[in-house]
């Protein structure tokens, strides 16, 4: 036969036989993964003009300023009010402030520290100016008048006298999260009346899984500065992968943490903006933290609109 079949002498072509061995040098000519998805848009989005990289900027820069004031809100508006409040009432026992300007500072005060049951139409979470201030009043209390419960909790700072002294280290050594995990009494959880609800996702009802009592202390303080930990409740979402040279399809992946997902309207929101910046398909896979198996994945292609 005269047949040749000319396409099988030729070798493969170079692309496709350093496909798998690009991927690596591909990732890290581009830094990837990248946890800052702002900078990375910024840096190479395909489609942005200079003056909307520069938006992007102002943006990215802004929000990295705030992220450690983020996680010291309590502990910032509660210094604040702490001082307030002790040098106000330290002037009026002087005799330095009227009776009737004191009334309008505790007026202010109330309407600052003011804190709602769980159960009142009006709460809205945890007041972290009222929080604060009973933390920071809670400590002046153990340092100077403890209670056998105090001594047995604070060793190191019950009845040391000095509370200033203990206020100062606090403040310098301490975010929300460590500072309620570290000073967080049984006293106060008493007065707020904590209690820790669980909401494992394979159980039909929400069950109240520790109270204000002996057995619930340390579940709730260690649940409560949870809550405050920046890094456990922000989503782990990076950049894993992009072909720049290819079909510019920008690859986002999200380490899932104790089975949490993104709520699906928030994340097919979230893509569609990312892909008006990109200008390219955008998915997001969802990947257990624990074992690295892929959990789903959620395309622009896939989303209305």
């Amino acid at each position: 036969s005269s047949y040749n079949d000319l396409w099988r002498t030729l070798p493969p072509s170079q692309q496709a036989a350093n496909d798998k061995g690009q991927d690596p040098e591909r990732k890290k000519s581009l830094n990837l993964p990248e946890e800052n998805l702002l900078y990375f848009l910024e840096k190479n989005s395909p489609v942005l003009e200079p003056w909307q990289r520069e938006i992007i900027r102002i943006v990215r820069v802004i929000a990295q300023y705030f992220y450690p004031q983020r996680q010291t809100q309590v502990m910032n508006e509660g210094c604040a009010t702490f001082v307030h409040y002790t040098l106000m009432n330290m002037l009026f026992d002087r005799g330095q402030i009227s009776e009737g300007a004191m009334l309008e500072i505790l007026r202010n005060h109330s309407n600052v520290v003011f804190q709602p049951a769980f159960d009142d139409p009006r709460f809205s979470g945890i007041n972290p100016y009222a929080l604060g201030l009973d933390m920071m009043q809670d400590i002046q209390r153990i340092s100077t008048k403890p209670t056998a419960e105090d001594r047995d909790w604070f060793p190191d700072i019950a009845g040391q006298g000095n509370w200033r002294e203990v206020l100062l280290d606090a403040w310098a050594e301490h975010r929300d999260e460590s500072f309620i995990r570290q000073y967080l009494s049984p006293a106060l959880i008493r007065k707020w009346r904590f209690f820790v609800l669980g909401d494992a996702a394979d159980q039909p009802h929400c069950l109240v899984a520790s109270i204000h009592d002996e057995r619930g202390y340390a579940k709730i303080r260690a649940t409560l500065a949870n809550s405050y930990d920046l890094g456990a409740n922000r989503p782990d979402i990076q950049v894993v992968d992009v072909d720049l040279l290819g079909d510019r399809h920008l690859r986002l992946q999200h380490k899932v943490n104790d089975g949490i997902l993104l709520e699906d309207a928030s994340r097919d929101a979230t893509l569609r903006h990312i892909r008006r910046l990109w200008g390219y398909e955008v998915s997001l896979a969802a990947m257990d933290a624990e074992t690295g198996a892929t959990i789903h994945e959620r395309s622009t292609s896939q989303i209305a609109g």
